[in-house]
Parts: C-alpha cells; sequence; structure tokens
C-alpha cells in the first residue's frame, strides 16, 4: 500500500515572524537582557527555547525590569503603550510586523471622533487590541455576520457616516470579501482597505485546495496562535483534520485509513517542529523503508548501464569531494529545513533551506521539486558521517555575477525582487545574486517608507561592483528614466485648457505645486482662492487631490501655470445676480481711509462709502460716526464691473437736516460763500480747486471730467 505526504509551500514562520525572532536572537546574540511584552510568537515550544536563554515575559510595561531591552512582538501594541513606553525611558526593540504597523498607520491617519473605524477581527487578540489603540473615534470589531448587523443595529447614524474598515492580518479570505459585499450595501460611503497580509491569504488557499486533494490533513501550530486556528477551521470543512502542536501528539489511529495526507502549519510554527512532525509521519505510514528499498533499485539500474560493478561505483565514491567543487545533483526528497540530492555517489547530498537562495522569503517548495536535476557547489564533506553540505544559491552567485557585470558595462536594465530593509537600504535578489540597494537609491524621493517595498518586483540599474562580489543597485536611476519618459510624453499632449485630477506636493508662501501625472505645475496664491488669502494652506494641503485645469504653458522652460478658482465662485459674477444700481445692501464695514470708509457687500468684494456719502452732515474723518465691524444699510450707486468697483452711500438714505432758526438768521445776515469744487456724479468723490483739470481722473472710480459737477450744483 503506497502513501503520499504533500506539506504545503507556505507552511512555517511568516516574515513578521521569522523577523521578530531573529531580532530577539541578535539581542541576546549581543549578551543584552530581553523583556518580551507578551509571548513573542504563539508556540509554547519557541517561547520556551527562548526563556531557556534568558527572555523573561512581560504582560505590562511595569512589569519590564530596569536595564532590559523591551521588545514590541509582531502583533503590534496600541498607540498609549508607546508612550508609556517612552515615559519610562525603556530601551525598545519594535518587531511590529510591517502589516500590522500599516494598519496602524492606515487607522490613526484616516479616523477621527466623526468617523467611526470597524475592524473584522477577534476583539479579545493582542493586534486588535494594537488597532483599536490607534483609532481616534469610536471603534467596532466583529468576526460574525450576527455580530455585524448588531453594530449596524445600533449606531442608526453608521450609514451616514463614512467608517474605516480594515481587518487583522490573519483574518479569513472568504469571510472577509462576504462582509464587504453587505456593509457595501448599507454604508455606500464606507472606506475599505484591504489589510489582510498577502502571506496569510495564500496559506489559506493553499491550505483549502490541499484539504479537498486529501483524506486527512494535518495542521501543525500553537492553539492560541489565531491564524493556526483559522487554517484548522478551513481545513476541517473539506476533509478529517487534526491539529498538533508537535510530533507528540501524533496518533497513530488517525492514518490508518488515510493514503493522502496533506501538511500545513501556521505562521508561527518553527521548521524543527514541521520537520519532527513529517519525520513521524513518515514512520507511521512505513514509507521510509519503501523510499529506501527505490532508491537502492536505482543506483543498482544506473551501476549496470553504465557497465561498472557495484563496487567500483562505492569505491569511486569514497573519493572525497574538493571544497568549492561544481557538481549536478537529482532532488530525491525536499523539507523545510534540508533539500536531499543525488549527486552520484555513495555520500548523501544535503542542501540545507538557507543555502538553496538568496531570497530569505522562499520556502525549499519554492525553488525546486522532486526530480530537478541542479548545479550545485560543495560546502563540506563529513566522510565519518557520509554526509556532502552543497549550496545552490552558491552556484547561482557564480553565473549571476557575470550577469551582473555585463549588465553593469551595458547599462542594462534587470529585474528582482526587494526581500528585506536592512540598514541604510534594501537587499534585492536577482540571477541568484543578492544586490544592496542604499536608501538615496531605492526610491524616487528621499523619505519614503522602506518597507512598503519588501516582497514587490522592482526594476535596477548595478552601479557598483565591489571586490567582485559586493553589487550595488540603484532603483531611483531607473525609475527616475520611466519618469523622464511618461513627462516628455505628456509635455507632448498637454494643452491650455485641459483639466487634470493633480497631488498637492508642496506649498509656499506663493502658491501651491501640484503633481499632474509625472509634471509638477503651480497654483500662483492668487488662483486659490477669489478672497485675499495669506498663506496657500488656508486652502489646500500636501496629499490633496485636486482638480485644475491649465492656464498658461512654457514648453521650452518647462512651466506650467494652473487654474484651481471656480468662474462660479466669482465674487463679481454672484453681485451681477444679487444685487443692481440703486439696490440697499446690509453691509460691513472692514476698513477706513482719510477719504471714506470701505464695507462688505458680498464674501470678496468691498465698496466705498466716501466721506460724503457717510452723513447728511460735514464729518471730519469717517471713524467720527462709524466703526470697524458695523453693520450699516447702504444704497448702492454704481457698480464697475471693468475696474471691480463698488460705489456705497448711506447719506442716500438718510432724511436731510432742517437748519435750526439761528444758523438761518446768522445765514440770512452773512451770506456763506458759495461752495469751491466739484463732485464725482458716480461714486460722490469731491475734488477741491476752483477749476478740475480737463483731463482729471477720478482717484476712486475712473470717472472722466465731464462726470463731475460743481459743487454749487
Amino acid at each position: 500500500m503506497s502513501y503520499k505526504i504533500t506539506l504545503a509551500k507556505t507552511a512555517g514562520f511568516c516574515f513578521g515572524v521569522n523577523r521578530a525572532i531573529e531580532l530577539v536572537e541578535k539581542l541576546l546574540d549581543e549578551n543584552k537582557k530581553v523583556c518580551t511584552l507578551g509571548p513573542i510568537i504563539h508556540n509554547p515550544q519557541m517561547v520556551e527555547s527562548l526563556k531557556k536563554r534568558g527572555v523573561i515575559i512581560a504582560d505590562s510595561i511595569d512589569e519590564v525590569p530596569k536595564g532590559y531591552t523591551v521588545v514590541i512582538r509582531s502583533h503590534g501594541i496600541d498607540k498609549n503603550t508607546y508612550e508609556q513606553i517612552k515615559k519610562n525611558n525603556l530601551e525598545i526593540c519594535d518587531a511590529t510586523c510591517p502589516f500590522v504597523y500599516k494598519i496602524h498607520k492606515i487607522v490613526d491617519e484616516n479616523s477621527n471622533k466623526d468617523t467611526p473605524v470597524l475592524i473584522a477581527g477577534d476583539e479579545a487578540h493582542a493586534e486588535v487590541i494594537g488597532i483599536k489603540g490607534f483609532a481616534n473615534g469610536k471603534v467596532f470589531c466583529f468576526t460574525t455576520e450576527d455580530e455585524l448587523q448588531k453594530i449596524i443595529k445600533n449606531y442608526k447614524n453608521l450609514a451616514k457616516k463614512s467608517p474605516i474598515i480594515v481587518s487583522q492580518t490573519t483574518f479569513n479570505q472568504k469571510k472577509w470579501l462576504k462582509f464587504k459585499k453587505n456593509l457595501k450595501k448599507v454604508c455606500t460611503n464606507a472606506i475599505f482597505f484591504d489589510t489582510i497580509c498577502y502571506a496569510t491569504a495564500e496559506r489559506q488557499n493553499e491550505a483549502e485546495s490541499l484539504s479537498k486533494q486529501n483524506e486527512l490533513m494535518v495542521v501543525i501550530g500553537g492553539r492560541h496562535s489565531s491564524n493556526t486556528k483559522k487554517l484548522f477551521d478551513i481545513c476541517s470543512a473539506n476533509t478529517k483534520t487534526i491539529l498538533v502542536e508537535t510530533a507528540e501528539e501524533l496518533d497513530e489511529k488517525c492514518f490508518k485509513s488515510a493514503r493522502f495526507v496533506g501538511v500545513t502549519a501556521g505562521a508561527s510554527t518553527p521548521a524543527v517542529i514541521i520537520k519532527e512532525v513529517l519525520n513521524k509521519m513518515t514512520d507511521i505510514l512505513k514509507n521510509e523503508e519503501t523510499m529506501a528499498e527505490e532508491v537502492t533499485a536505482e543506483i543498482k539500474t544506473e551501476a549496470e548501464s553504465a557497465d561498472k560493478s557495484f563496487e567500483d561505483m562505492l569505491e569511486e565514491s569514497l573519493n572525497s569531494m574538493n571544497h568549492n567543487q561544481k557538481v549536478k545533483g537529482v532532488v530525491l526528497a525536499i523539507n523545510p529545513t534540508e533539500v536531499q540530492v543525488d549527486i552520484g555517489r555513495k555520500q548523501t547530498g544535503i542542501i540545507p533551506a538557507s543555502e538553496l537562495s538568496n531570497d530569505p522569503n522562499v520556502t525549499p517548495t519554492d525553488v525546486v521539486k522532486i526530480g530537478d536535476e541542479i548545479d550545485l557547489i560543495v560546502m563540506k564533506t563529513n566522510d565519518q558521517e557520509g554526509i556532502v553540505t552543497l549550496s545552490k544559491r552558491r552556484f547561482d552567485a557564480y553565473a549571476g555575477i557575470a550577469k551582473m557585470e555585463e549588465a553593469k558595462e551595458n547599462d542594462e536594465i534587470l529585474e528582482g525582487k526587494v526581500t528585506a530593509v536592512v540598514k541604510g537600504g534594501v537587499t534585492v535578489v536577482s540571477n541568484g545574486i543578492r544586490v544592496f540597494v542604499p536608501a538615496s537609491h531605492a526610491t524616487l524621493r528621499r523619505g519614503e517608507d522602506l518597507n512598503l517595498l519588501v516582497g514587490t518586483d522592482v526594476k535596477f540599474k548595478i552601479i557598483d561592483i565591489r571586490r567582485g562580489r559586493n553589487v550595488v543597485g540603484s532603483i531611483r536611476l531607473v525609475l527616475k528614466e520611466e519618469q523622464k519618459k511618461l513627462q516628455a510624453e505628456l509635455w507632448e499632449k498637454l494643452a491650455v485648457g485641459d483639466t487634470y485630477e493633480g497631488v498637492v506636493k508642496s506649498l509656499t508662501s506663493y502658491g501651491a505645486f501640484v503633481d499632474i501625472g509625472g509634471v509638477d505645475g503651480m497654483i500662483h496664491i492668487t488662483e486659490l482662492a477669489w478672497t485675499r488669502i495669506k498663506h496657500p494652506s488656508e486652502v489646500v494641503n500636501v496629499g490633496d487631490t485636486v482638480t485644475v485645469y491649465i492656464k498658461d504653458l512654457d514648453k521650452e522652460n518647462k512651466k506650467i501655470s494652473l487654474g484651481f478658482k471656480k468662474a462660479e465662485d466669482n465674487p463679481w459674477e454672484i453681485i451681477k445676480t444679487k444685487y443692481q444700481e440703486g439696490d440697499t445692501a446690509t453691509v460691513k464695514i472692514v476698513s477706513f481711509a482719510s477719504y471714506g470708509a470701505f464695507a462688505s457687500v458680498i464674501p470678496g468684494i468691498d465698496g466705498l462709502i466716501h466721506i460724503s456719502q457717510i452723513a447728511n452732515k460735514r464729518i471730519e474723518k469717517p471713524q467720527d460716526v462709524l466703526k470697524i465691524g458695523d453693520e450699516v444699510q447702504a444704497k448702492i450707486i454704481s457698480i464697475d464691473y471693468d475696474a471691480k468697483r463698488v460705489s456705497l452711500s448711506i447719506r442716500a438714505l438718510l432724511p436731510e437736516e432742517a437748519p435750526v432758526e439761528e444758523e438761518k438768521a446768522e445765514t440770512e445776515e452773512t451770506p456763506a460763500e458759495p461752495p469751491k469744487g466739484y463732485v464725482c456724479d458716480l461714486c460722490g468723490y469731491v475734488f477741491e480747486g476752483e477749476e478740475l483739470p480737463e483731463d482729471y481722473v477720478c482717484p476712486l472710480c475712473g470717472a472722466e471730467a465731464d462726470q463731475f459737477k460743481p459743487l454749487k450744483d
């Protein structure tokens, strides 16, 4: 009876967990005292192993002993705990998973007291507790449809809000898609962020596929691990499934009727435990003896076909292999920690998982499959144990370095995957070579988050090869070339009057610079609003998406002037529909001049009340009658749309004062001298003098001399 065991490619440590463990081990190697804030991962065996090395676990910041470095686990913590750590002056090592950190940033930047946050996840889970701590308003958690409906029912204003909706990184992908569909019907303004870790989604999809193909599924992982529980639930829905933390928990009875067995493991499960479970399963299924018989038969067949005795081949295999010797090997077996290969000798060929690829995020099954013939380099020979340690990664590096040198010579663009953020930059793996990309060459603009590059495919150029092995590359050079190409294409298309959606990149005292798809244009401060503003930040902020149109183009000097104001918001268009000459308006006094007062008619338009039009008697200055902020009734004498001027009169709405008898008598006895000067018929401005020059123009409204009348008239 034959058996088949299939191990999931995604089984074992995920990127975030692996990073957290490596950070703790690095601190221990540096002889530092380490305290983790809660168990570093949900795997009791790994936690116990770290305890033996001196790591202690604290449930709160107050429990961290003096002199210890506090490690924040991959689940992350809430904002208040961060502040408490700073307050206590503790040395911190933040191992928060980049995917979790991204959710913290989303919730912190997008929520406020009027914007609720909905989290699809277990409210009691450490990761969800941390996410909740970054919400700036109301926050709700749900894991079932009933819980979601209860939130919708109790929070009646939810449909009117624009809630932020995220999920726990390990949330079930199918459930998340269903929740999204239902929520969109209720909250049309909801903003969804797909925050399930891509590794989690891939792990869940593979678990579902394997569980449909096998008679038994074995899920390896801690019973308190959220992602392990979800894998168990997914597999249980399709086939018989067992959950074990270690190999000792395997029960032979479970395998009696199963010929095809699938194996997967949670993100917190170490490779050594997976290997132990696989070895015990192999023993249980009696597959070890079958494989040994098949291998022996193959060796004898090869010996006979080569016209050599088996003894001759045995003698040949005893010859020691040289360090750095190149050999070919055929893959016989694969497990999470190593690959076994046949190299045509008696010794067993072993490739450690770390020597398969320069990409630390891939698993052995991502690189090779059983039956593959691969080129290898001999690293070490142990004749006593009959083992040859080999490296595929180093062989690929020898071939890859030649390609790198050729690419540098020809200024060629290469492709690779960003595998990690390291001190001073990022690592890119291409053609089996690890390429270091400095932070200044990793992104188009300085200061961008390098963690967002991890796991992405990028294009780059080689800028240096040091000592024949250390390769330095630049992603930025390629991005700049692509940007120049896009800019050239865009400049060909640009035309005055075209409208674009742009993003505000920077602000200056004189305007805002906007990226309209690869090129920047400027909105002058006078173009941002119809009213006068002191700084562009009164209207727009960096990062805002704005609709602009091209006012002017200087293709030779690569300058673009952008328009932002809308014609319908022009106050001179608004006043046309609201007021006519002769209408009465309520106006607000905003400033004074020696010749009158200025009053706001509508936002953006101030009219002049000439000093002669303020009162029905002579006054020395406008402040004798008015003060800033007064709201008064005034008659609109004139509106000059070309000169953008409005003339107002309070006097026109006041009754004329009757002269007192004493003044009349005095006037009869001493006739007053006739007034000298001329008054503007349009705005009331008084020109004092006996003669009005023929070319005289009113300084207030621009009226010519023929619009002035003598004061005596």
